[in-house]
């Protein structure tokens, strides 16, 4: 395996994790947005609190596949850190899909890697906040 392999891995890798973020911004601009919309509308409802909800899991979901990248540029930069040790002809770069097959959780543990990204603080604001806010405020 040549370094270059690696680095050019890394490089697409690191883009696409970017990129990931750049959306995961994106969904909770959206809720923001819609929030404010619907309140200066003066339309406020049960069914926005659905909607936040689906919202906050979907950019759940697109920080679920953001963590898959996470984990194999770890293997990467891990790989770069040693390159000393590389050998030609090793196949270790472009592994990031049959790394991920290998490895692919159960439909339960694929909910629980939901889960656990919805609840971490970067995923979890502004949805808990839009989400409490709206409640709070159909409950008057």
């Amino acid at each position: 395996m040549h370094t270059s392999d690696l680095a050019s891995e890394w490089a697409l890798l690191q883009n696409q994790f970017d990129s990931y973020e750049k959306y995961s911004l994106l969904i909770k601009l959206l809720a923001i947005v819609l929030t404010a919309a619907t309140f200066l509308a003066g339309q406020l409802g049960g069914w926005l609190l659905l909607l936040l909800l689906i919202l906050w899991v979907q950019d759940a979901i697109w920080k679920t596949f953001q963590s898959r990248i996470d984990a194999r540029l770890l293997v990467v930069e891990n790989l770069l850190s040693n390159k000393p040790q590389l050998h030609g002809g090793d196949s270790h770069a472009w592994q990031f899909n049959s790394q991920y097959q290998q490895n692919r959780p159960s439909f339960a543990g694929l909910l629980r890697a939901y889960a656990r990204q919805a609840l971490r603080p970067t995923v979890a604001f502004p949805h808990v906040p839009l989400l409490l806010g709206v409640a709070l405020f159909l409950l008057q």
